[in-house]
């Protein structure tokens, strides 16, 4: 759908104030997360993970990340899955080592599989770059094989970012991730209004 620059700004400006609104912050404490972070915290947890999670916290946008979000004592699937069915968009931070890790192969294929709008960024790697690690092929059933494999031709096949850490700036990317990403949320909320709309006009013709 298009937006012009006036009328996104104007949206954008809106859509911000409305997340700080202290009635809208009370009803949002303990809820669900808007955006959830997919990433390898070896190679980006210190980096452009952590920079975009707390980016979007001072913008009071809700987000996951991992080593921010859960605390001792919690079923580490369990909260994961959770917090990624529940989500609105899905940002996967792809980087050199990401294809090593199960749980990221895990939670790339669950929300390809939950349809959420994912925004990939390619941290110093390619998208052609992007295979089941050996070892993870070799230990993880057949059925995570065939999720992981086709999930990341679904994410290559993604337009996304691309980064290169040694020439970029962490704040461009952190930036830029962010604008798309309450871009995306604010399609999403158009769309889930549309739809409400169309529920309460069904509801009043029967």
């Amino acid at each position: 759908m298009y937006r012009s620059p006036a009328r996104y700004a104007m949206n954008l400006q809106r859509y911000l104030v409305n997340q700080r609104n202290p009635t809208h912050m009370a009803k949002r404490v303990m809820i669900k997360p808007e955006v959830f972070i997919n990433h390898r915290g070896t190679d980006t947890k210190r980096t452009i993970g952590t920079l975009l999670y707390d980016h979007l916290c001072w913008l009071n946008i809700r987000s996951f990340l991992d080593n921010k979000t859960m605390k001792p004592g919690d079923k580490l699937f369990d909260k994961i899955d959770s917090a990624i069915r529940s989500c609105k968009v899905g940002v996967a931070v792809f980087s050199p080592r990401y294809c090593e890790s199960y749980f990221c192969l895990h939670e790339l294929a669950l929300i390809m599989e939950s349809k959420k709008k994912m925004i990939p960024i390619f941290c110093d790697i390619k998208p052609s770059q992007l295979r089941v690690d050996q070892g993870n092929a070799q230990s993880c059933s057949t059925k995570d094989l065939k999720r992981f494999q086709w999930a990341l031709e679904e994410a290559k096949n993604t337009v996304g970012l691309t980064f290169d850490s040694s020439k970029g700036n962490y704040s461009d990317v952190v930036t830029s991730a962010s604008d798309i990403i309450i871009h995306s949320l604010m399609e999403i909320e158009d769309e889930e209004q549309v739809q409400r709309q169309k529920k309460t006009q069904l509801t009043l013709y029967k």
